[in-house]
């Protein structure tokens, strides 16, 4: 497959390189920022060979191209200055608020989250080394690899920095070193001793919050996102011939000391308050949402609601230490939706239909599930059918027994052992189970209904 040919196809067909104002990607997806939508050709874009389906959800312009995004879009590296494109200002896009948060929540997520699965993976390939006795906890072997997981949730607010940076449109090294400061060893230290001896720590006679901000969500975003409003001030005020090195002194010492004192300390409380939430909800009805997001999830990701689900996901792993709201609904959901095109791959008659219904119903099951969303599942009525009771019947099951999910990543198959943790096989064997019942009752609630044209 020639990836450079592909994305060249593309980029004529969404309106050219002068058209495009910013792109990133995900697991499957292109995800363009158009400055104009109308200068798109969607029917072109469809009729590129490579290219799946198309989308348009919180303001982007989704070209889904299945497992091959990453050589399509480094081909497109090559067309775009993608630097340049993503600081150009234009004309704000008729955005509803919710459309400009999602693609908000999405554009800082997404890039972090082959970091959390890394992590996330190395950490339950090692519980289940653990469990196996393989290693020992207090073999050196075990601290070797349990810190190589532990870096990717540790530095967070690094990686986060970054990534929010680059959507309040602010200098991604610097929101780095916001959470890279977050973490220095010295304030860690300063709040450890301080706690162990029972008192208040003062900065400049004002009191510094006592809080530890290694594996947070929320207090490295409010931060650049002051931060982002610092850096234009400090931008107008300092003399061009100083600006080069004034504008980051400036823009770090004022947002640091602003998240140390005030920002950082209310990002904690707020994600402690979430995790407190969701933990409640567990206790009080651990099946409501679980049954709710497997029954509704492919109606989420055609409108790029998920990444809510997402940053609670990640949210509730950092604060609790493990995610029951948005993996296991998930991971229901996906595999039902391939189980609802493998029924349709065993039934139909159609060469072309079956042959597209069984790769994509193999790969939804792995948790790759655009190939099956938009080529199988929105196209029949029978298919959308049975992944939505089958989904939500698989939440539901994976509710009631408490399913954790300890690491995160595309839900599915192949991201199974991300419910292995606390030295324990449980929550694994009922992910198992909860993933066969849905891939069973999808593909025979779909065989059932599947009617051919």
């Amino acid at each position: 497959m020639d990836y450079k040919e592909i994305g060249q196809k593309i980029l004529e067909a969404v309106g050219g390189k002068e058209n495009v104002q910013n792109l990133t990607h995900c697991a499957t997806r292109l995800r363009f920022t158009l400055a104009d939508d109308s200068k798109a050709d969607d029917e072109a874009v469809k009729a590129i060979d490579g290219v799946v389906s198309l989308a348009k959800s919180g303001g982007q312009y989704q070209v889904v191209v299945g497992s091959d995004v990453p050589n399509v879009y480094r081909a497109l590296e090559g067309l775009l200055d993608l630097d340049e494109v993503s600081k150009e200002s234009s004309e704000k896009q008729d955005r509803t608020p919710l459309q400009s948060f999602l693609a908000l929540i999405s554009g800082i997520f997404t890039p972090i989250l082959p970091v959390i699965t890394a992590a996330g993976m190395i950490k339950a390939v090692l519980s289940l080394l653990v469990v196996f006795k393989v290693v020992a906890v207090d073999d050196v072997n075990y601290q070797v690899l349990n810190f190589i997981g532990d870096a990717g949730f540790y530095f967070l607010p690094v990686f986060l920095g970054a990534s929010a940076a680059r959507q309040f449109k602010t200098n991604a090294q610097l929101g780095m070193l916001i959470g890279a400061i977050l973490l220095h060893p010295t304030f860690t230290q300063i709040v450890t001793t301080a706690k162990e001896a029972g008192h208040g720590v003062s900065f400049f006679s004002i009191p510094l919050t006592l809080t530890s901000y290694s594996s947070t969500v929320i207090p490295v975003i409010l931060a650049v996102w002051f931060m982002s409003y610092v850096e234009r001030f400090a931008i107008k005020i300092s003399p061009k011939a100083v600006k080069f090195f004034l504008v980051p002194m400036i823009t770090t010492l004022i947002t640091a000391i602003v998240t140390l004192l005030i920002l950082g300390p209310i990002g904690a409380v707020i994600g402690n308050w979430l995790g407190d939430f969701f933990k409640w909800l567990e206790n009080f009805g651990p099946w409501v949402v679980p049954t709710i997001v497997g029954a509704t999830f492919p109606l989420m990701v055609t409108t790029g609601t998920h990444y809510g689900l997402v940053s609670i996901g990640i949210n509730n792993r950092m604060t609790i230490g493990y995610d029951t709201i948005a993996q296991p609904g998930a991971l229901a959901s996906n595999v039902a939706q391939g189980g609802a095109a493998l029924a349709i791959a065993l039934k139909t008659k159609d060469t072309n239909k079956k042959a597209l219904a069984s790769s994509a119903g193999i790969t939804a099951i792995c948790g790759i599930t655009e190939p099956a969303l938009y080529g199988v599942t929105l196209q029949n009525k029978a298919a959308l059918i049975g992944s939505i009771v089958a989904g939500g019947v698989g939440g539901f099951f994976l509710g009631i027994l408490g399913a954790r999910n300890f690491a995160g990543g595309s839900p599915g198959l192949l991201t199974i052992a991300a419910y292995i943790g606390e030295d324990t096989l449980k929550y694994f064997y009922t992910a198992i189970a909860g993933l066969v019942i849905s891939v069973v009752v999808s593909f025979i609630v779909t065989f059932v209904l599947y009617k051919e044209d």
